[in-house]
């Protein structure tokens, strides 16, 4: 991993405007709201960024509206995320080999690879992947799907770019508690990170896995209906994920001759407070161990499938290991799947 890179739009919503505008949006009784506030104060985010003021977050409108605003502000971000990420790997958009783009709060096709292609002078026949039904697992994907093409493809260079816009997704009259929960998680964003088989400097992936939880499809996703994206959220995703994820860990690292030990950081996304400490819990992690994972909770919330991106750029300015010291990454997303990545530093 050559280079990451971040974009964030300009708008935010802090833990107090979340507060404010609960009981004023959502029509719900008092002593649920009053339990919501509780919710707010435990969810360790304390920032998020969206694409629009808060005011016109909160106003309904139809599909095709939101749609038209997710193809404006995806390209927009990604382009600025893919533009700081070569520019920082010292890299031309000529060079690139693949374009795996990241994204499930919206639809656009063709899809934003196409777009980046026609304004940042991509070749013509770089491979294009996109991915759009993985949810908050699809950026640690997209890292797998990368050294799995360079393995065929040595010396190549394959620039992923995750732009996630959940504000869009925001239902005033929706007052489920999945829906009332993502209201105080989500946050918009885009990463962007470059994986290089050319030898450069960073963090190598040695080698990837994906495990699907059985019989757990109505765990996580979307109802797509006429006024938009309505979330699925399972209230005992957290439980579900604390109860196999150790048995997971060490399995992963047992077929490739490591061990629990062997690993030196924790490159973990948080779905949200409740998840990581049952993650922390039943590794055996203390907070300090993933503070990376709590700071982009706090500052930017759960940004989807960027969310591990913005951690993965935490750990390379704030907390990089020595060369050959391994990592940990795990990101879960609907299916429901966890998707883990051993990584070596260089």
């Amino acid at each position: 991993m050559a280079a990451t890179a971040t974009a964030l739009p300009p708008h935010t919503i802090t833990r107090d405007d979340v507060k404010y505008y609960m009981g004023r949006v959502f029509d719900i009784p008092d002593r649920r709201l009053e339990a919501m506030m509780a919710v707010v104060d435990n969810a360790q985010v304390h920032t998020r960024h969206a694409i629009f003021p808060i005011e016109y977050t909160v106003e309904p409108r139809a599909l095709q509206k939101t749609n038209q605003e997710y193809m404006e502000h995806a390209i927009k971000l990604g382009h600025e995320a893919a533009q700081k990420c070569l520019q920082r790997a010292g890299v031309r958009p000529d060079e690139v080999d693949l374009i795996i783009t990241v994204s499930c709060t919206g639809f656009m096709i063709p899809s934003l690879d196409a777009h980046l292609i026609n304004m940042m002078g991509f070749r013509s026949n770089v491979r294009r992947m996109p991915f759009t039904e993985l949810g908050c697992a699809a950026g640690a994907m997209a890292l797998g799907r990368a050294a799995d093409f360079l393995k065929a493809e040595p010396g190549g260079n394959v620039l992923i770019i995750a732009v996630e816009l959940p504000s869009l997704t925001f239902q005033r009259r929706d007052i489920s508690q999945a829906n009332l929960i993502s209201s105080i998680l989500f946050g918009d964003g885009a990463a962007a990170v470059l994986v290089s088989g050319n030898g450069a400097p960073g963090p190598k992936i040695l080698v990837s896995e994906t495990y699907t939880f059985p019989d757990s499809l109505g765990a996580m996703g979307f109802d797509l209906r006429d006024s938009g994206f309505h979330i699925l959220l399972a209230k005992d995703v957290p439980e579900m994920i604390g109860a196999k994820i150790r048995c997971l860990v060490d399995g992963f690292l047992g077929r490739h001759g490591k061990t629990h030990a062997d690993i030196k950081g924790w490159i973990l996304h948080p779905g949200g407070a409740r998840l990581l400490g049952n993650v922390e819990i039943a590794l055996g992690l203390t907070k300090c161990q993933t503070q990376p994972s709590w700071d982009v909770l706090a500052n930017v919330g759960n940004l989807s499938s960027a969310t591990i991106l913005f951690i993965l750029q935490e750990w390379l300015e704030k907390r990089p290991l020595n060369p050959g010291e391994l990592a940990l990454a795990a990101a879960f997303g609907p299916g429901f799947s966890a998707e883990f990545l051993l990584l070596q530093w260089t």
